[in-house]
């Protein structure tokens, strides 16, 4: 039970990787509030519905989750969108909706959570970075650059923060079995099945990552046990070079 009693905002909570962080913080003593357009299917101790791409959400989520649990230890930035393309490719609408919610979207959040950690003696937050935000591939120009931004800022805010004893560090997935990737091949013609077997058989361990494989190491990053790391980016990619 790591985290008895501590109480956690989780974005991005409906995704494949939200719900499994969810569900894993709880079965580990957590109170959760999640956030997310739709939580309404969501076991949690709080919902905050709503869009990340309106600001005075995004700014209020830390607060309004501190108010329902009565109090706020840790925030996990999980929202993610994926853009592909080519930058030629890329419309306004891409832009916005990539910018938004995987850039100011986390900034905003850390932005007003900070204080309350602070105020509270110290606590953590975790972010979803990207591999192809260390190592762009190809054909997703915003994606790899707000990916790599977040990372950035991670790094940036580790180093800022960690005298307030509040550690901010990143998970780095490469591809995950989710429904958004399993999606994003069915849009493109492909049986996502077929997909995502053919995927795993680029992996040096011979499989794509499960929602779980991700979740465990956020979970570690929002732990006791990782108590002396700060703004560290962490790989989880099955030995997957981006390429």
């Amino acid at each position: 039970m790591r985290f008895s009693d501590k109480k956690v905002l989780v974005t991005g909570a409906a995704g494949g990787i939200g719900a499994t962080i969810v569900r894993q913080l709880r079965a580990e003593g957590a109170r959760v509030a999640v956030a997310d357009r739709d939580v309404s299917g969501i076991e949690a101790d709080a919902r905050l519905p709503g869009d990340l791409l309106a600001p005075a959400y995004a700014d209020g989520l830390p607060q309004a989750a501190f108010e329902a649990l009565g109090g706020l230890d840790v925030v996990v930035n999980n929202a993610g969108v994926i853009t592909r393309g080519k930058v030629t490719e890329t419309t306004d609408a891409d832009w916005d909706l990539s910018v938004g919610v995987n850039m100011l979207a986390p900034f905003r959040i850390s932005r007003a959570a900070i204080p309350l950690l602070a105020a509270r003696g110290g606590g953590a937050i975790v972010n979803t970075a990207s591999c192809w935000g260390l190592r762009p591939g190809p054909n997703h120009a915003v994606y790899c650059m707000t990916k790599a931004a977040i990372a950035s800022l991670t790094q940036c805010m580790g180093m800022d923060h960690a005298h307030q004893n509040i550690r901010i560090n990143a998970v780095c997935p490469n591809e995950v079995n989710t429904p958004m990737l399993r999606t994003g091949f069915i849009k493109r013609g492909f049986d996502p099945d077929t997909a995502v077997a053919e995927l795993g058989k680029t992996v040096p361990l011979g499989r794509i990552a499960e929602p779980e494989d991700i979740a465990d190491v956020v979970l570690f990053l929002a732990s006791d046990a990782a108590r002396y790391l700060c703004g560290t980016l962490v790989e989880v990619n099955g030995g997957k070079a981006v390429g």
